[in-house]
């Protein structure tokens, strides 16, 4: 996102302070079921979406402490639907716009829905913050719309380079919110987190794929390419990387965009060593054809260089690999977590 903007004429006010009222898209998520529970700890009342379905289910967010629940509203809604978030959005001070499509393997076979919801959502969140003047938009970007590492570690001002549709539909919501800002002063900040694990991700996404098929049972591993580098954050961190620039002086981080990463590289086949290792279990890993990315689409390096959000808010990691590992394996291994998870299936 650029760093100034001619036609941000005024300065917009610092917000999102303890006890104020914010919105959270993509709540009931991974990475979103963490963030509601940073916001409340840090005495914030939340404002949920989770997308509308006819079970009312609230994803993660219905494994939540009650006392946590108690100052979260859950609003059944869809991005997609301007109405829907002109609704959650109003009578709020922050917006984080997390809501998403994001496994990689299925932007293949469904592309069409990713711009719907990751740009044209993007784009009714944005026309909603302008038009109700709310005062701090957090936008939700990803490392992937850098492809492979061309120069490590990767700044912010890498090339775009995206490999797969998802990437593609993640740099359109991105550039949307550079826009937005430049034309019309919208107050928005972009977070660009790397690879984030962690309790309640998926089966799409490689260290729940491996830990939660060990915890089941299994010892034959089945795995896509295993070369492939990548720099992953516990999603505790992740959490207070949104916090830090939606609290942060809006002069410190409005209108910018930030990575946020460890700096650590590991790859796929020396995380699964290091996963056999911390569960006692050796492991015999096989490729599995369905689970291998093109050969133009793989992202081979990444590795984040944080050092723009560190300087900005004073952000830093506080957890290890080995110990955000520790803590999801520990996740898993609970009867009624790993109940949750079809380990048996390929999750795309």
């Amino acid at each position: 996102m650029s760093e100034t903007s001619s036609a941000a004429t005024a300065t917009p006010p610092n917000t999102a302070a303890p006890g104020t009222t914010v919105a959270v898209t993509g709540a009931e998520g991974f990475i979103g079921s963490h963030l509601v529970e940073a916001l409340v700890a840090t005495g914030h009342r939340v404002r949920a979406m989770v997308q509308y379905n006819s079970f009312s289910s609230f994803g993660w967010l219905e494994t939540l402490p009650n006392d946590v629940m108690a100052h979260v509203e859950v609003v059944l809604g869809d991005v997609r639907d301007p109405g829907s978030v002109g609704g959650l959005l109003r009578g709020t001070e922050a917006v984080y716009h997390l809501a998403a499509l994001i496994a990689i393997p299925y932007s293949y076979r469904a592309p069409h829905s990713y711009v719907e919801t990751n740009v044209t959502g993007t784009l009714n969140v944005l026309e909603a913050v302008r038009h109700l003047e709310i005062p701090r938009l957090v936008h939700t970007s990803t490392s992937e719309i850098y492809g492979t590492a061309q120069t490590v570690p990767i700044t912010e001002d890498h090339p775009v380079n995206t490999q797969s549709p998802y990437a593609a539909s993640k740099a359109g919501g991105d550039r949307l919110a550079d826009s937005y800002h430049a034309g019309f002063g919208t107050p928005v900040v972009t977070l660009r987190p790397f690879n984030t694990f962690g309790p309640r991700q998926s089966m799409r996404a490689v260290i729940p794929t491996v830990i939660g098929q060990v915890a089941a049972g299994q010892t034959t591993i089945t795995l896509g390419d295993l070369r492939p580098t990548r720099d992953f954050t516990f999603v505790k961190d992740t959490a207070a990387a949104f916090l830090a620039v939606g609290t942060a002086p809006a002069a410190d981080v409005v209108g910018r965009t930030f990575n946020a990463g460890t700096g650590g590289e590991i790859s796929v086949g020396d995380l699964v060593a290091l996963v056999g290792k911390l569960m006692d279990t050796p492991l015999d890993v096989r490729e599995d054809a369905q689970r291998v990315r093109p050969a133009d689409a793989e992202v081979m390096r990444l590795v984040c260089d944080a050092s723009r959000l560190r300087a900005a808010t004073g952000w830093a990691p506080a957890h290890t690999l080995e110990g955000g590992l520790e803590h999801t394996i520990a996740f898993f291994r609970d009867p009624a977590n790993l109940a949750r998870y079809k380990t048996d299936l390929y999750n795309v």
